[in-house]
């Protein structure tokens, strides 16, 4: 059976509000200023444990800094969480190619479970897959080789859908064909040097560069 691999953060939705608090806070935790909002966009896509990283330094406790800003987030920021205009169409168009439908993210999977039930997403995968709080599965390429084993699947019947250039490494280094989502929060040169297979300018066009990508008929 073929299936497509849904980055979450960016892709689906827009976690920026809750996002950006819990953020702010875990920074303030760990005595480091907060840079404007402006200028933590880059920070929605990529690992946690890498973004902390770089804003707080080598010599920080990362995993502290981690545990603070997860603690932030379920604590009510994970409810702030927007859906991208349209994707509910997309994921109904995706049910009708008769593909196994998964939702990959790199936070945490009780996180990435919570979201989608305030999203509504949990009604629409066929499963869920996270990342440990220990930072186990924390990049998409671990996470990818661990749903490829779990689920069975060839990866060159595979697609991952997601808006960052994790997202396409990840995927390439397991060998599956991948779309890269111009809405997300990429700038489109991102995705272009990352060689995503299929661009996507709106999640309406989704499943039409998907469905060629599988030789699947509309």
């Amino acid at each position: 059976m073929q299936a497509i691999f849904l980055d979450l953060d960016g892709t689906l939705a827009d976690p920026s509000e809750g996002w950006f608090a819990a953020l702010s806070h875990a920074l303030k935790a760990a005595g480091a200023e907060v840079p404007p909002r402006a200028e933590l966009r880059w920070t929605i896509g990529p690992p946690i444990w890498e973004v902390l990283a770089i804003l707080l330094g080598d010599s920080a406790d990362i995993g502290e800094a981690v545990t603070d800003f997860f603690a932030a987030y379920m604590a009510g920021g994970v409810e702030e969480v927007e859906l991208v205009e349209d994707v509910g169409e997309m994921l109904e168009d995706l049910r009708d190619l008769d593909i196994a439908v998964y939702l990959t993210s790199v936070l945490p999977t009780p996180v990435v479970e919570r979201q989608a039930e305030v999203l509504g997403l949990d009604a629409h995968v066929d499963r869920i897959f996270g990342s440990e709080i220990s930072g186990e599965n924390a990049d998409k390429t671990a996470l990818y080789a661990y749903v490829l084993d779990e689920t069975g699947h060839d990866p060159a019947r595979c697609i991952v859908l997601g808006d960052r250039r994790h997202d396409m490494d990840g995927a390439r280094n397991n060998d599956i064909p991948t779309i890269g989502a111009l809405w997300g929060f990429a700038d489109e040169e991102e995705l272009h040097m990352a060689e995503a297979d299929g661009l996507a300018g709106a999640p309406e066009d989704v499943v039409e560069i998907a469905a060629d990508l599988m030789g699947l008929e509309l």
